[in-house]
């Protein structure tokens, strides 16, 4: 009884080895880190999946309002052996804002505040790239809103970097960045409502399809 009971085991298992034999390995999920390097030099392309464009707004110095862009596109020329040399450029629509206040979003198109129709976009293209530390720099570039334009600088942090799905299932390149910057909006003649700076934050991924 012992023996039979036995061999049974054993044919499971040699059965049990066979099928799990026959079965692809698991995906590897990548994931990314804090070493810029890992992105590897070429052309980026701002992820629109993984993005998000945020103006906080002080309401009346009782809260801070947050407003979303949610149409942005970006084109990130990287090199991480001469960070300083790598430039970016991006452009966020205008009309894409929106508000939990019913109705507001069509309000902050119009003529009152962003001008949509007469200024679809409002544009960022860099003049330097300044690193700071392994994970940390500085971006200055040439901000134009409503046809007006002024030099601001973004402090930019790298979330993570390294191989990831760039565009889908194909295994590419990826750097992940937070960056934040203050703009004063009397400079871009907006309402006299808006008497404060304005924080500007983007988190998002920029992709390289390339292996």
């Amino acid at each position: 009884m012992q023996k039979q009971i036995s061999t049974c085991a054993l044919s499971l298992a040699i059965s049990c080895g066979l099928a799990f034999a026959g079965r692809a390995a698991p995906m590897a999920i990548p994931h990314g880190q804090p070493d810029a390097t890992l992105a590897t030099a070429g052309t980026y392309t701002l992820d629109p999946n993984h993005v998000a464009v945020i103006a906080r707004v002080s309401h009346l110095g009782f809260s801070i309002s947050v407003f979303r862009f949610g149409k942005a596109a970006a084109t990130l020329q990287w090199n991480p052996a001469a960070i300083a040399e790598s430039k970016l450029s991006a452009t966020v629509e205008t009309n894409s804002i929106e508000t939990n206040v019913p109705g507001f979003a069509e309000e902050l198109q119009g003529d009152g505040y962003l001008k949509a129709v007469k200024y679809p976009q409002a544009t960022f293209v860099s003049t330097a790239f300044r690193q700071t530390d392994a994970q940390h720099g500085k971006v200055d570039g040439q901000f134009t809103l409503m046809g007006k334009t002024v030099s601001v600088t973004f402090d930019v942090t790298l979330v993570g970097a390294g191989p990831g799905f760039a565009g889908g299932p194909v295994m590419g390149r990826v750097i992940g960045i937070h960056a934040e910057t203050a703009i004063d909006p009397q400079a871009f003649g907006m309402s006299p409502f808006f008497t404060t700076p304005i924080q500007l934050v983007i988190d998002t991924e920029f992709d390289n399809a390339g292996k």
